[in-house]
């Protein structure tokens, strides 16, 4: 039997629809505003019957729970959130990126707003006698002994986001734009769509284990087809994807909602259907397998760099990639390091939160190993993962890398707004996202001179930071460099926080303490 509230409710409800029924017949026009509660008792009739507790319980005001709820990221993010607070990017980082992309001022007033006692801050010394850094530090030269055509390469370019995570808008918009600044684009697992093709920028093509654009029918991988597309001009690197820092141990998933005919094409999948990556390779098994599936990619693509990316995961495995160079005498072009805090489409949450190395702590770890068997200066180390400003660059570069990728800041520069819809299809500002009406709201020459306005400023304050230090070249920065506060109180160098190892150390079982275990551990045989 209905307790007395509902029975209240519905004899309210049974009244109002026969006062209704007499405004309708005796009553001016504008008492017919008053038939909006018959409504209303109709809704609050239907919540009645609800599965959600709110609702059964607050007929009709339960539903504003829902609507607040519903605009609560809007709110924090427009009126509740400070300049420093906001997540995965704060609004001070947002702001830089989008007076760099429309090519203003990236200046502030008043001093820093950051907590420069707090813990996790870091920051760099200056020297008295600043130097200039020359123009040509602005590039790198990627390709080892084993690559026949290196590519001149910028120290930024755009990270892994794939034509499906991004609407084809999106991804033309980033390709002009590398192509305006003469930088690379790389295509994310998703394959080379026409959009990568359309404006002739540069291309690194990320391979997945779904090996999308090149793969038979049964998803494994096809050698001919992947020649065809790896030995155009365009394509300048190849890049095997072991992992990625979002979903590190999970293989990528792109909603069945998002898979249009366009990008079933692309993809080689069938239409409307959800695309699940394998969350391991079918080609290989082992450190050894990898290698050797390095060298038959670069035969296949003439000689170009080869190289693979992982959010670094077991230490053991990685060291037995390392052993795995030595044991077989291939080894990779260059690495890239992704962090466990990047991320740019959607992934499980706990995935995205509790798994994989933060980048920080990844790149000095990969350092040591490449430098410990004597392939550091063989091997260019890509470091990926929350790279907006010019500081980062520099800081990734001083704990190992050579170069960054980025791809969160890109995406601001061509409109983003971090509205976190990216895995709903309705992103509001058309990036991230295959309904066509939204995604034609992005104009691809503006968003185009954006992107290339970004890259340029961020390597500009690279070098203007690096030259601030006393450095003529950003080669010359170390660990030493980078000063690291643990908590409240002096900051240490992350030179004192990192083992130091010197070139072929492991080579001479001179093993740093804290990485002696997982050395004996690995082997080039298995992971």
């Amino acid at each position: 039997m209905l307790g007395h509230p509902r029975l209240f409710f519905l004899m309210f409800v049974f009244f109002t629809i026969l006062s209704g029924a007499a405004i309708l017949v005796w009553s001016p026009i504008w008492l017919w505003l008053w038939m909006v509660l018959p409504l209303l008792c109709l809704v609050g009739a239907w919540d009645l019957q609800s599965k959600h507790n709110v609702l059964r319980n607050y007929p009709i005001l339960g539903h504003l729970r829902y609507m607040l709820e519903f605009f609560r990221p809007e709110l924090r993010q427009y009126f509740f959130e400070s300049d420093l607070s906001g997540r995965p990017f704060n609004r001070e980082q947002r702001d830089i990126v989008n007076q760099r992309a429309d090519g203003k001022p990236d200046t502030s007033p008043f001093g820093t707003r950051r907590d420069t006692s707090d813990a996790g801050y870091d920051f760099v010394q200056h020297s008295i006698v600043p130097k200039d850094v020359d123009a040509r530090f602005k590039r790198i030269l990627i390709g080892g002994p084993q690559c026949r055509y290196p590519y001149d390469s910028s120290r930024l370019n755009i990270s892994a986001m794939s034509f499906g995570a991004l609407s084809g808008n999106a991804v033309s918009a980033m390709n002009k734009g590398a192509k305006l600044g003469n930088f690379a684009q790389d295509t994310g697992e998703g394959a080379i769509s026409p959009y990568h093709r359309e404006h002739g920028g540069d291309l690194i093509w990320e391979l997945g284990s779904g090996y999308f654009g090149c793969r038979n029918k049964d998803g494994s991988f096809n050698a001919e087809e992947f020649a065809e597309k790896a030995c155009t001009d365009q394509v300048k690197m190849v890049e095997i994807k072991l992992s990625q820092g979002a979903k590190p141990g999970h293989g990528g998933l792109l909603p069945g909602s998002k898979v249009n005919r366009e990008i079933a094409s692309t993809r080689q999948i069938e239409v409307g259907q959800s695309c699940q990556s394998p969350a391991s390779h079918s080609e290989f098994n082992s450190p050894e397998g990898l290698m050797h599936f390095i060298a038959r990619l670069r035969e296949l693509c003439g000689g170009k760099p080869v190289g693979f990316k992982l959010c670094l995961g077991k230490r053991d495995e990685f060291m037995a990639i390392c052993k795995a160079m030595l044991e077989t005498g291939i080894q990779p072009d260059f690495i890239v390091v992704d962090g466990a805090e990047g991320g740019t489409g959607a992934a499980p949450t706990e995935f995205e939160d509790f798994i994989g190395t933060y980048i920080n702590e990844a790149v000095p770890f990969v350092h040591n190993c490449l430098t410990g068997i004597g392939k550091r200066d063989e091997i260019v180390l890509i470091a990926s993962g929350k790279v907006v400003l010019g500081f980062d660059m520099v800081e990734k570069i001083a704990l190992g890398a050579d170069m960054c990728n980025a791809a969160r800041p890109f995406m601001f520069a061509v409109g983003c707004i971090q509205a976190m819809r990216c895995h709903t299809n309705t992103c509001p500002t058309g990036v991230a996202t295959q309904d066509p009406e939204r995604a034609k709201s992005l104009d691809v020459p503006s968003k185009a001179v954006r992107v290339r306005n970004f890259h340029d400023a961020t390597v500009k304050s690279f070098l203007d930071i690096t030259g601030a230090m006393g450095l003529d070249s950003p080669d010359k920065l170390t660990m030493q460099h980078i000063f690291h506060r643990h908590e409240h109180g002096p900051a240490r160098t992350y030179g004192m926080i990192h083992p130091q190892v010197e070139s072929g150390d492991f080579l001479k079982n001179v093993i740093p303490q804290e990485y002696d275990a997982d050395w004996n551990y690995a082997s080039a045989e298995k992971f």
